[in-house]
């Protein structure tokens, strides 16, 4: 074959190349707290590389326990540690992949109407009397992240005994985010980051840092399930335009690797 010959093989061959990288999907199972930010972050990212991202939202507890047991995806980002910890010690999770992308915090909301704007939240707090009969909505604070962490919070302030049997339990953060919205519950337990994106609640209170387990999100490559698609954008949820994303709706950045 001639040189001549050859680089146009080549080029041709490089035209069928692309649209099957391109038609490679990536699945990505995420934590419910993340849909805003890593909708965004997938638009982006199809848009420069023409790779479909489907994206299943959830409590990180259900998809550990989903990826332990074979789910087709091919990346896990879960909104703590614990479940990521389940999820490889499940044998779920590719080797050397596991990385911590973002952090966030915790807040205290109410709906719009509520009658005061800020709460001094501690021990002599009459929570009963601030929810005006309605309850106090958390993420399930057996399996549910937000609502571990809400847990911890209420018990380093000294209020867990009185929250406990106050609770609106959700099976995610968001369901939680949107008891307050409907006003079912007067306030609610959520990360910042919800909050945020709400127009429909305020923050009228931030969780000291010290009082839970700091929230990082780690993410992860699901072992069996690693293709050059996966990869790629695992890549790209580690680069400059993905963290100025996540930034701006509300996540912070770790430093740790």
């Amino acid at each position: 074959m001639s040189l001549k010959s050859a680089v146009i093989t080549a080029a041709v061959l490089s035209l069928f190349a692309q649209p099957a990288l391109a038609a490679e999907k990536v699945t990505v199972f995420a934590a419910s707290s993340l849909t805003n930010a890593l909708n965004a972050i997938a638009a982006k990212y199809q848009q420069k590389t023409g790779v479909e991202t489907t994206l299943s939202f959830a409590s990180s507890s259900a998809l550990a326990r989903q990826v332990s047991q074979g789910a087709p995806a091919n990346i896990y980002l879960s909104a703590n540690e614990k479940w990521m910890d389940y999820a490889e010690k499940q044998g779920a999770i590719a080797a050397n992949t596991r990385k911590d992308i973002v952090k966030n915090s915790l807040v205290m909301v109410a709906p719009l109407a509520y009658p005061q704007n800020k709460i001094e939240v501690n021990a002599s707090w009459n929570l009963a009397k601030a929810l005006d009969g309605t309850r106090l909505a958390v993420g399930d604070p057996n399996y549910v992240p937000a609502g571990i962490y809400a847990k911890q919070a209420l018990e380093f302030l000294g209020l867990w005994k009185q929250a406990q049997p106050l609770l609106a339990s959700a099976n995610n953060v968001r369901s939680a985010l949107v008891l307050v919205e409907r006003g079912e519950a007067q306030l609610g337990i959520v990360y910042k980051t919800d909050a945020e994106i709400s127009k429909k609640v305020k923050t009228v209170y931030q969780f000291p840092a010290d009082s839970h387990k700091p929230i990082v999100y780690p993410m992860a490559l699901v072992k069996g399930n690693v293709t050059p698609a996966a990869q790629g954008f695992y890549q790209y949820l580690q680069q400059p335009q993905a963290a100025a994303i996540f930034k701006s709706y509300g996540f912070d950045s770790v430093t740790k690797s």
